[in-house]
């Protein structure tokens, strides 16, 4: 079965089964956020892009008080499936105004989906507009390198500066689940934070934890000498 690109709705269960285990949610991206994000207890927080929860609910349990969203309303009800139904989740679109009032949150975590969006200001100005001064943005995002080294193996030449969309086909399962993201270098990342008035705290290219590399040990390697994903902390 193949799904429509970035349609969430049409494979959020099979996404959502292999968030929990695989290598680069479980073993890379969402450890290395939770341990940029620290000490939360007490923080009030907002996942932006949610998923089905699981980062949602590793906060939770850490004491945060969060709140979260995402525009694909089937992962929304598998996170409050997980979460229970008094969980502070809507759908809600990261490219348009966010539903939350002036200097509500200490942090917004967005892992893993800035690169779905060609224009990062506007959703860099809200989740700006929702923090507490002072605040912090924790951010991952695929790293500016990656598509430019498989495009290379592959035989063919990005250019590295430019912001360009490609699509790339994950497998979930029998379900063939295509998405588009938007690559763009470090340099235009960097930019779209300052001019939005953020100051960049922290740029961070975290290991793989030890735990995956007796479970995924050729995967490891690779993702251990080959970063996937980039992340910042910035501060509002």
């Amino acid at each position: 079965m193949t799904a429509g690109v970035n349609d969430y709705d049409s494979f959020a269960e099979a996404y959502d089964a292999e968030n929990e285990s695989s290598l680069n949610n479980a073993y890379y991206e969402r450890p290395a956020t939770l341990a940029l994000a620290g000490d939360v207890a007490g923080r009030r927080i907002l996942d932006a892009g949610c998923g089905a929860g699981p980062l949602f609910e590793a906060l939770r349990d850490r004491g945060a008080l969060v709140s979260g969203f995402d525009r694909s309303a089937g992962m929304v009800d598998l996170a409050l499936r997980r979460l229970g139904s008094d969980a502070d989740l809507r759908v809600a679109d990261l490219a348009e105004e966010l539903p939350y009032p002036d200097d509500t949150f200490d942090d917004v975590i967005a892992s893993l989906v800035l690169h779905y969006l060609e224009d990062w200001g506007p959703t860099l100005g809200e989740t700006r507009r929702v923090l507490k001064p002072g605040g912090r943005l924790i951010i991952s995002v695929n790293h500016p390198t990656a598509e430019y080294c498989f495009a290379r193996l592959s035989g063919t030449r990005p250019d590295y500066f430019a912001t360009y969309a490609s699509t790339d086909e994950m497998m979930l399962g029998d379900v063939a689940a295509p998405v588009r993201y938007w690559n763009r270098p470090l340099h235009a990342m960097t930019d779209a934070f300052t001019a939005a008035g953020f100051r960049i705290s922290l740029i961070s290219e975290p290991q793989p934890i030890p735990a995956a590399k007796e479970k995924f040990p050729e995967d490891f390697y690779l993702l251990s000498t080959a970063p996937s994903f980039l992340f910042f902390v910035l501060e509002a």
